[in-house]
């Protein structure tokens, strides 16, 4: 039982039910793994350790008594620190945000709470979410557990590597060009980017807001499901929260894969791709057709102008999403200043850092005056295309299945001269957030030096059941090693 932190949610309910073990008990195997740890991880921004007890002993007394326990009661789940949790500090890794502590709830958080989570701590990301390898975060750097020498992923790197090294069951993170999926990939977890509008915004703080995706990263696709079900579902709060009825997504949980069509695009399998990337990945794909699956090579012939196009859109929702933090409300205000203009100018000066900078200015260039229709209006209409590409090849498979990253976790430094460079770590992952699909990243291997790989499965609008499904099939019939970083 001094394990507890290294078992999934599925199996700890289980426990919970059977009054084998208490909240409590979970709850603080967890702190004691983080304590153990994350001085070499560098996951967390913020724990509460009496917090978490105290809600883990509340959560407890339910269970005496013979309250409902849900799948998620009792749980420890951390969450990425651009979602507001009441009390706690949301500073999205920014310095223009330390010590804000929101006074409400995410839709997300809340529906945790509703169901018995225990929330044990913020974790690091990248500043505003805006980066591909948490090296933007102003607090610190997480490290990757498989490799300390390595990124970790982005922007929800805290998220990845806190469920990658136990130091919780399971996390929230955001998607807005694959800051799920690609850390998922980079530290050998799962991670599911839903469609857009399955599951609430309200509460999470706004990159582009066209493109963010809440989602879940847990250590395998029972809990992914079971995640889905608290926080999907419609929000009034949220005006792009899709009023769609959500499923169990626990019920399409099964191996099978016969009569299902897997479209495998050519425009992913570039030059440049890691050899044993592409050669787990073209494993992975096997192993579906040994499941029943058809494979049918398809084309997404706009996949060249992606990363184009979401660095002209993404940029230009942050310039606007970022113009609300003036040193006037709330966050840093320069004390230095001689008039209000100034004061403006410094705050803002002082509080981001150079990505954050360097994607405000990108985005106001292309909104200004004689380049915003060479520029914004023109990725608008290429992102049309590329939501197109994706609805013509769903006439014809039920399922796209992709590496998610071109690369395993690279070394720190290794890109930060180069932001292109960097920019392309999510040259898979950018298309799914433009055509607004849902998209999962599912461990498929490990590299020679023992990194993990990770496999993307792409499905059709507000079908995360059959990306869930065959994730679950791929993941039960796999036979790779399971195996733990050693931290």
């Amino acid at each position: 039982m001094s394990q507890l932190h290294r078992r999934t949610i599925h199996e700890l309910h289980e426990l919970l039910k059977k009054r084998e073990v208490s909240s409590r008990e979970i709850t603080q195997s967890v702190l004691d793994r983080i304590s153990a740890v994350d001085t070499t991880v560098g996951a967390f921004l913020h724990v509460e350790p009496e917090k978490a007890l105290q809600e883990a002993d509340e959560v407890d007394k339910t269970i005496r008594g013979g309250g409902h326990v849900t799948p998620l009661t009792g749980i420890p789940v951390a969450i990425k620190d651009n979602l507001n949790a009441e009390g706690l500090p949301t500073t999205c890794a920014s310095k223009i945000l330390k010590g804000f502590r929101p006074p409400y709830d995410a839709t997300v958080v809340h529906r945790l709470k509703q169901n018995g989570a225990v929330t044990v701590g913020k974790l690091n990301m990248d500043e505003f979410a805006m980066g591909s390898s948490t090296e933007n975060s102003a607090y610190q750097k997480t490290r990757n557990p498989w490799d300390t020498e390595r990124i970790p992923g982005g922007s929800s790197g805290g998220s990845a590597a806190s469920v990658a090294a136990d130091e919780c069951i399971a996390a929230l993170g955001s998607d807005t060009g694959g800051s799920i999926r690609q850390p998922a990939s980079c530290c050998g977890v799962v991670g599911l980017k839903p469609t857009y509008g399955r599951v609430s915004r309200y509460g999470l703080v706004a990159f582009a807001s066209s493109l963010d995706q809440i989602g879940p990263l847990t250590k395998d696709v029972t809990d992914a499901a079971l995640m889905m079900n608290v926080i999907a579902g419609h929000d009034h709060r949220d005006s792009t929260s899709a009023n769609v009825k959500s499923p169990d997504y626990t019920r399409c949980l099964e191996v099978d894969m016969k009569g299902k069509v897997i479209g495998i695009p050519k425009e992913y399998f570039i030059e440049g791709m890691d050899r044993e990337v592409e050669q787990s990945v073209r494993g992975a794909i096997k192993v579906l057709e040994g499941l029943g699956a058809e494979v049918k090579e398809i084309s997404l012939p706009h996949t060249d102008y992606a990363v184009a196009t979401y660095y002209i859109l993404a940029t230009a929702e942050a310039s606007s999403n970022l113009a609300r933090y003036d040193g006037v409300k709330y966050g840093h205000r320069t004390e230095h200043s001689k008039d209000l203009v100034e004061m403006y100018m410094k705050s803002r000066a002082e509080g981001f850092g150079p990505e954050v900078k360097r994607r405000i200015m990108l985005g106001t260039y292309v909104l200004s005056s004689g380049y915003y229709d060479a520029y914004y209006r023109k990725a608008q209409q290429v992102r049309t295309l590329i939501k197109q590409d994706f609805d013509d090849v769903f006439g014809d498979v039920d399922l796209i299945v992709t590496p998610t990253a071109p690369t395993p976790a690279f070394k720190f430094g290794e890109k930060t001269k180069d932001p292109l460079q960097m920019y392309l770590s999510d040259i898979f992952t950018i298309s799914v957030n433009l055509a607004g699909v849902p998209g999962i990243s599912v461990p498929c291997g490990y590299t020679s030096a023992g990194l993990p790989i990770g496999l993307q499965i792409i499905g059709k609008h507000f079908d995360e059941e059959t990306v869930l499904q065959a994730a679950y099939s791929y993941e039960q019939s796999s036979g790779i090693e399971s195996r733990k970083p050693a931290l």
